[in-house]
């Protein structure tokens, strides 16, 4: 068995642990992030970067390299409802320094976030180890026991955080109440191949009982089929032949690529939760991102919000953390600062969810336009509101840690 102390113990290499251990790291706070794959590459994750993600990558001096990166750049997002192409968000005008949102397979965010924490002595990443329990002492969390290839590793430290996702592992163990908000949908997610003569945008295509969302990779397409929840056995009785016309009536470009589907085995469920922790922490244990709130892909707003959270973490975590005190009523604080803005982004989407997706699966009649898109395609300035909610979102975060290493090399210099 190897132990090893550090301030702070991040359960999962996601987008809230990975940039929490990045910015704390980066303020000098001895970090170590627990991740159990061996890598960030795994299918249907989300790939939107909003604006408001983009700012911090900027405040940071970063930005510039992340767009280096291979993504794409959407200033607008629009999608297909029936046969009328509609124009919804216009990012263009936001107060940002990257207007748009960038479309970024997620492993790469991860691996480039990495890739900057990496360069700060105080930063350590552990792959291939499992966190199974966490460590007590009169009531207060002071560790981790996590499983690796070589054997079992103890973490000592001040305070776990825990960013493992929706069936986070920290949050059982320590014992947090969770609140379910119901979810009516599930995803079918599935890769097709693209060709150069498809749009180059992603798209969502609303018609008579469906919806599918597209997301462009490149050479292929990663296809987002909402159904109603629970229906997923039901559409499978019908064949995958059945299924595939599904695809080509929604997408009649995909009509020659969709035999590419060759069984349901290459279609993967994904569940959709949203929910959220009654209290985020207890001594010495804190969730953020899903671990905390699940939210519904509903805006693509999952990456965003896991990112708000860990720079919100860091910002009022910092200095207890440095100090090695004080650190429980720092947790309610996070707690105080992000719950407003996840309530509400939860709320939106439970409410589409139920008055809007909910009806269009249940329907068999032909889609109108709804009259707000058509005053929206009238009159382009409003496209504006929706553009400002979801690509900044609601207390937005700033970062106010330093980066205690710069400070010190100019402290040098001079």
């Amino acid at each position: 068995m190897a132990e090893m102390n550090v301030s702070c113990c991040i359960v999962g290499g996601g987008p809230a642990g990975m940039m929490l251990g990045f910015l704390l790291a980066r303020a000098g706070v001895g970090v170590i992030v627990l991740e159990k794959h061996a890598d960030f590459l795994r299918d249907f994750r989300g790939d939107t970067v909003h604006p408001s993600t983009l700012e911090l990558m900027h405040e940071l001096g970063i930005l510039d390299d992340f767009l280096r990166r291979p993504h794409q750049e959407f200033r607008k997002l629009g999608g297909q409802i029936g046969k009328t192409n509609v124009s919804i968000a216009d990012f263009s005008h936001l107060p940002t320094h990257a207007k748009f949102i960038a479309m970024m397979p997620q492993w790469d965010f991860l691996n480039f976030v990495a890739e900057h924490a990496r360069q700060y002595p105080e930063f350590q990443l552990r792959t291939e180890t499992e966190a199974y329990d966490l460590i007590w002492e009169s009531g207060e969390v002071i560790g981790v026991r996590a499983r690796t290839p070589e054997g079992e590793l103890v973490v000592h430290c001040d305070l776990v955080v825990g960013t493992d996702g929706r069936s986070s592992t920290v949050r059982d163990k320590a014992g947090l109440v969770v609140l379910d908000k119901g979810a009516p949908i599930d995803v079918l997610w599935m890769r097709v191949s693209r060709k150069d003569t498809d749009p180059e945008q992603s798209l969502g295509r609303i018609d008579v009982g469906r919806i599918m969302v597209m997301l462009n990779r490149g050479d292929y397409w990663q296809c987002a089929f909402v159904i109603a929840k629970g229906t997923a056995d039901k559409l499978k009785a019908q064949g995958i032949e059945g299924f595939r016309n599904e695809i080509a009536r929604l997408v009649p470009y995909l009509k020659d690529r969709v035999g590419e589907l060759n069984s349901w085995d290459d279609i993967k469920l994904l569940t959709v939760r949203v929910d959220h922790l009654e209290k985020w922490y207890k001594p010495g244990v804190l969730c953020i991102g899903d671990a905390a709130h699940a939210m519904s892909p509903i805006g693509g707003v999952g990456i965003n919000l896991a990112v708000q959270d860990a720079v919100a973490a860091a910002n009022i975590l910092t200095g207890p953390l440095i100090a090695g005190k004080g650190i429980t009523p720092g947790l309610e604080k996070v707690q105080r600062r992000r719950e407003f803005p996840t309530r509400v982004v939860q709320r939106v989407q439970v409410f589409a969810q139920d008055r809007i997706i909910s009806r269009v699966l249940a329907g068999n009649q032909p889609i109108t336009v709804p009259w707000q898109l058509k005053l929206m395609q009238r009159w382009p300035i409003l496209q504006r509101i929706p553009a400002r909610a979801v690509g900044i979102g609601v207390r937005p975060e700033h970062i106010r840690t330093p980066d205690v290493h710069r400070q010190r090399g100019a402290a040098g210099a001079a």
